[in-house]
C-alpha cells in the first residue's frame, strides 16, 4: 500500500496523481474526514490514558494516607468507560482507513509514460527478425492438434472452457521449456529454485495486492471454516516468504525462481483469446522474484527483465520490450516492462513476460523489512517480480515460429538436450 504519509500530509497531490496517471478516483474528502476524526480520537484516547494513570496513582497515595478514595474511584470508572468507547472508535476508524488504502494502486515511477491503456505503451527495443514462410502459416491450435497433442475439446469435457490437455511430444516440449528456463535462471543467473504451495491464505494474497480488490479473479477453496486461494502466480508465495520478517543485509538481493501451476478466473475477459492456450484458467510459469534494498531496485528491475530476455534469445524467438504506460500497469507495480513474442499466425507480438518493480508497496502491506547496517534500523524492502517466462506462451511461440510446410515443428537447439536429442516433432506419419 502507499505510504500513509502521502495520504495524511499530501492528500490533494496524491489524489491528483492517482487520477491523472492511473485513472483512479480517490475519495479524498472521505479520507480527510476519517483522518481528521482519527487524529482527534487518538489525541483524546492518549489524554484519557494519561488521566487514568494519574488518577490511579492518586488513589494509591490517598489509600496510603487513609483518605476516602470513593470519589477518585468513581472518576476512574468514568474515565475507563469513555476510554473504552474511544478505543473502539479509534479501531473502527483505522479499519475503515486501512480498507480504503488497501484498494489504492501504486503510484507510477516518474519514468513511466502517462497513458490510459496499452496504446500508450512505449517500445524500448526489438530482438530477432520474424521469419518469412512460403506456405500458409498455421496457428498453434492447428499445429498441436496432430495426434491429439494439443486438445481443447477433451479438456472442456473434463473441466470446461479455457483448459487444455497436452499429449506426447507437445507435452514433452512443454516440460522441456520449463526445464530450460529453470536451468538458465538457476545455473546462469543465480536465482534460488523454490518449490512453493499452490494454495495460500488470505494474508498472502493481501500481502502482494491480489486482495481485497481482485477477489473475483481468483479461484478460492473452503477449507474447514477458513478460505484459501489457488495462486494466480508463484509471485504470491515467493514474495510472502519475507512477510513479517527482517532480512539480514548480507542476504540481499534475495533472488528466487519457481516453476508452478497458476490459476486465474479471468473475470471480465470473456470473448478474449478463447481459442487455444493464450488465455487459460490453468497454466504454468517460471516466475522470478527479487527482494532488495530500495537503492538497488532499479538495477534489479533491469537485470530481471534481461534474464527473461535471455530465455527468448536462447530459444531464438523474436520479441520486443515494451515500457508500460501508467494506465496499463498492474495494481502493485510502479514500473513494468513487458516482453512480447512474435506470433506468425496473428502477425503481431503478444505478451510472454511481464517484469515489475513494486517498490515498497508490497513490502509495506507485508511488513517485510531489512536491517540497514549504516544505522542498524529496519527499513522497508523493495520487491520485484517477473515471468521468466510463461511456459504455455513459450510453447505457442516455438510451435508457430518453428513450423514447417508439412506441419511438423523443428525443435530449437537449446531444447534438444531436454528432449532426448529430438530435432523435430509432429512429423507426418
Amino acid at each position: 500500500m502507499l505510504d500513509p504519509n502521502l495520504l495524511r500530509n499530501h492528500l490533494s497531490d496524491t489524489a491528483e496523481r492517482l487520477q491523472r496517471t492511473r485513472g483512479f478516483s480517490l475519495d479524498a474528502a472521505r479520507v480527510e474526514s476519517l483522518e481528521s476524526e482519527r487524529k482527534a480520537i487518538q489525541t483524546r484516547t492518549q489524554e484519557l490514558q494519561n488521566l487514568r494513570n494519574t488518577r490511579s496513582k492518586a488513589i494509591g497515595q490517598a489509600k496510603a494516607k487513609g483518605e476516602d478514595v470513593a470519589p477518585l474511584m468513581a472518576e476512574v470508572a468514568g474515565i475507563g468507560d469513555e476510554l473504552k468507547q474511544s478505543e473502539l472508535r479509534l479501531d473502527a476508524l483505522r479499519g475503515e482507513l486501512d480498507a480504503m488504502t488497501a484498494g489504492v494502486p501504486n503510484l507510477p515511477d516518474a519514468s513511466v509514460p502517462v497513458g490510459a491503456d496499452e496504446s500508450g505503451n512505449v517500445e524500448q527495443h526489438r530482438w530477432g527478425t520474424p521469419g518469412s514462410f512460403d506456405f500458409a502459416v498455421k496457428d498453434h491450435v492447428e499445429l498441436g492438434a496432430r495426434a491429439g497433442g494439443l486438445d481443447g475439446e477433451v479438456a472442456a469435457k473434463l473441466s470446461g472452457s479455457r483448459f487444455t490437455v497436452l499429449r506426447g511430444d507437445v507435452a514433452r516440449l512443454h516440460r522441456a521449456l520449463a526445464q530450460l528456463m529453470l536451468a538458465i535462471h538457476t545455473e546462469e543467473h543465480g536465482y534460488l529454485e523454490v518449490n512453493v504451495p499452490l494454495i495460500v491464505n488470505a494474508d498472502s494474497m493481501q500481502g502482494t495486492g491480489q486482495l481485497p480488490k481482485f477477489e473475483e479473479d481468483l479461484f478460492s477453496l473452503q477449507v474447514g471454516e477458513g478460505k484459501r486461494y489457488l495462486i494466480p502466480t508463484s509471485e504470491v508465495p515467493l514474495t510472502n516468504l519475507v512477510r513479517d520478517e527482517i532480512v539480514d543485509a548480507a542476504a540481499l538481493p534475495l533472488r528466487m525462481t519457481a516453476h508452478s501451476m497458476c490459476f486465474r478466473a479471468e473475470a471480465g475477459s470473456y470473448g478474449r483469446d478463447v481459442k487455444g492456450m493464450i488465455r487459460q484458467h490453468q497454466f504454468e510459469k517460471v516466475e522470478l522474484v527479487s527482494v532488495c534494498a530500495a537503492a538497488d531496485s532499479d538495477a534489479e528491475h533491469e537485470r530481471m527483465t534481461r534474464c527473461a530476455e535471455v530465455v527468448l534469445e536462447r530459444l531464438g524467438l523474436p520479441y520486443r520490450r515494451m515500457l508500460l504506460c501508467s494506465g496499463d500497469m498492474g495494481f502493485a507495480a510502479q514500473k513494468t516492462f513487458d516482453l512480447e513474442v512474435w506470433l506468425p499466425s496473428q502477425n503481431t507480438y503478444r505478451e510472454i513476460s511481464s517484469c515489475s518493480n513494486c517498490g515498497d508497496f508490497q513490502a509495506r502491506r507485508m511488513q517485510a523489512r531489512w536491517r540497514n547496517p549504516t544505522h542498524n534500523k529496519p527499513e522497508l524492502l523493495h520487491t520485484l517480480n517477473g515471468s521468466g517466462v510463461a511456459v504455455g506462451r513459450a510453447l505457442i511461440g516455438v510451435l508457430e515460429n518453428y513450423q514447417n510446410a508439412d506441419g511438423s515443428v523443428t525443435v530449437p537447439e537449446a531444447l534438444r538436450p531436454f528432449m532426448g536429442g529430438m530435432d523435430r516433432i509432429l512429423a507426418p506419419a
